[in-house]
C-alpha cells in the first residue's frame, strides 16, 4: 500500500486507519478558516472525523499539552428526534492486549481530551445519537 498525496506514510505503525495530514474532509470544516489542513483519522464508515490537535498522541504527556481530539460527525440530512444532544461514547481496545477502557464526551461528538492508559494502537468503537463508527489510533509511549 502506498501513501497517498495528504498522507503521512507509514503513520499508522500498523494500525489500521491511516493519519491523514491533507485538508479535511469538506462536511468537516465548518468553522475553520484558512487551511484545514491538518492531522486527522476519518472514520471507516466515513460517518466521523478525529481532528488530532495533540498530533501525535502520548500514553504521558509533557511540558503542558494534551490528547485533544475534536470528534466531527457528518451532516446528517434529518437531525434525530432528540432534543438533548447524545454523548458520544468511546470503547477503546489495545491491539494484541485485550485492555478494554470506555470514555464519554458529553453533548455528542466535540472537542474532548482522551487519554489512554497505555501505548500501543488502539481500536475506538464510537456511538453517538443512534450512529456508529470505528477508527484506529495510535498513542505513543511519551
Amino acid at each position: 500500500m502506498t501513501a497517498s498525496a495528504g498522507t503521512a506514510a507509514g503513520a499508522t505503525d500498523g494500525c489500521g486507519s491511516r493519519v491523514e495530514t491533507g485538508p479535511l474532509p469538506d462536511w468537516a470544516d465548518a468553522g475553520f478558516s484558512g487551511s484545514t489542513r491538518m492531522p486527522h483519522v476519518l472514520g471507516a464508515r466515513g460517518e466521523i472525523v478525529a481532528v488530532l490537535f495533540g498530533h501525535p498522541l502520548s500514553r504521558s504527556r509533557k511540558h503542558g499539552t494534551n490528547n485533544k481530539i475534536l470528534w466531527v460527525a457528518r451532516p446528517v440530512a434529518t437531525p434525530p428526534a432528540a432534543t438533548t444532544p447524545d454523548a458520544l461514547r468511546i470503547t477503546a481496545t489495545l491491539d494484541g492486549a485485550g485492555t478494554r477502557v470506555t470514555r464519554e464526551v458529553a453533548g455528542g461528538p466535540g472537542p474532548s481530551i482522551v487519554d489512554l492508559p497505555r501505548a500501543g494502537c488502539w481500536h475506538l468503537e464510537l456511538r453517538w445519537s443512534g450512529r456508529t463508527d470505528v477508527l484506529d489510533l495510535v498513542y505513543a509511549d511519551s
